[in-house]
């Protein structure tokens, strides 16, 4: 029988599963849980025969780091090992004085982008709200320099909440977030609980591909975080090339569900465009965009591709990524088509952990 795993439980449901014992234990594990303990025995404010007890019945985390990868400009890339042998990958982006957790929420990713390494694995599974606590809190860590000290984790408890050392976070790892969002609408209730890690929802991103449903279904219900639709072109007949999962997703409904986040107060969207030399930077790329923002208060994220060895268009092409004049020159026309523009600044892709790339092993 598997032991049930408590990382990724929001405070009631905690309280819920051992509810043989008084409120405040429940409310003290979740704390310590937040500060990082990844043992009962640093729980040392519980007696020693109960820690011993709860050892024997439940895991405090369900994956552990296998492999991890730092870049010289200071991204770090973890390799995790899940119970069933899955692996997925998670990224500490550094840069600006920031640092930006990257979480995954599927094993593989079912939406087969041509251009993302993860797209070409296939999908494996939805991940539990227990594995995208976990990774949240290796990157906590590994932004810490290692876990928290004995001393680090008491002080944490005594204020109620456990400090931060990640400043940002982006559900933009392996995955398509809102084909999974009830178990990350409860690991984000964790993440942010006011009791636990308190981590503000106004520094979360999440990320989508365009699943209408789901983004009506985060308007509707939350969590109320910051959206980013991962558009690549506005171009219905190209979007659907190179995104298979658009030809489910046609562009009217996806602008209509933006729509519906804004009114319902999300504010504002990015529109993240993979730029792919010679295929996306045209202008009619241009106009098929500035159409699509109408209406919607937008910016535009510009990030040139990050190449991944075998990659190819629909047609067999090989991928490439614009060169810096063709970038520039496409990131002019937006902004003289009236749109505001922004350029991802490239981080991880010594340990290819920049964006598209996860599910490829550096070079030894």
């Amino acid at each position: 029988m598997v032991s049930p795993v408590l990382c990724g439980l929001p405070p009631e449901e905690l309280a819920a599963l051992i509810d043989f014992l008084p409120r405040f234990r429940a409310a003290q594990i979740f704390k310590w849980i937040a500060a990082g303990a990844s043992s009962f025995g640093e729980m040392k404010n519980l007696p020693l025969a109960l820690r011993e007890a709860l050892t024997g019945r439940f895991l405090l985390r369900s994956s552990a780091v296998q492999v991890r990868y730092e870049d010289p400009d200071g991204t770090v890339k973890l390799g995790i090992g899940l119970a069933d042998g899955a692996k997925i990958e998670a990224v500490l982006l550094a840069g600006g004085g920031r640092r930006t957790a990257c979480l995954s929420t599927q094993a593989g990713c079912p939406a087969g982008c041509v251009f993302c390494k993860t797209g070409s694995l296939g999908f494996t599974r939805n991940l539990t709200s227990a594995e995208i606590v976990e990774q949240f809190l290796f990157l906590r860590e590994a932004a810490s320099h290692g876990a928290p000290s004995a001393a680090e984790g008491r002080a944490a408890i005594a204020k109620g909440r456990a400090g931060h050392a990640v400043d940002n976070i982006v559900i933009m790892g392996m995955g398509e977030p809102l084909l999974n969002l009830a178990e990350v609408r409860r690991a984000l209730a964790v993440i942010t609980c006011k009791q636990g890690m308190d981590f503000s929802k106004r520094r979360i991103t999440l990320s989508t591909c365009g699943i209408s449903a789901g983004i009506i279904d985060l308007a509707d219900k939350g969590p109320a975080v910051r959206l980013a639709l991962s558009l690549t072109t506005a171009d219905e007949a190209l979007r659907r090339r190179l995104m298979p999962i658009a030809k489910a997703h046609p562009l009217n409904e996806v602008k209509e569900a933006l729509a519906c986040f804004q009114r319902s107060g999300g504010g504002r969207i990015t529109l993240e465009i993979v730029l792919l030399g010679g295929l996306n930077t045209r202008s009619e790329d241009v106009a098929a965009l500035a159409d699509f923002a109408r209406g919607l208060d937008t910016v535009v994220n510009l990030i040139p591709w990050n190449p991944v060895e075998g990659l190819k268009a629909d047609d067999g092409r090989p991928l490439r990524e614009p060169s810096p004049g063709e970038a520039a020159a496409f990131a002019g026309r937006l902004k003289a088509a009236g749109l505001k523009v922004t350029r991802r600044f490239r981080k991880g892709r010594g340990v290819m952990g920049a964006c598209g790339q996860l599910g490829v092993l550096p070079a030894e």
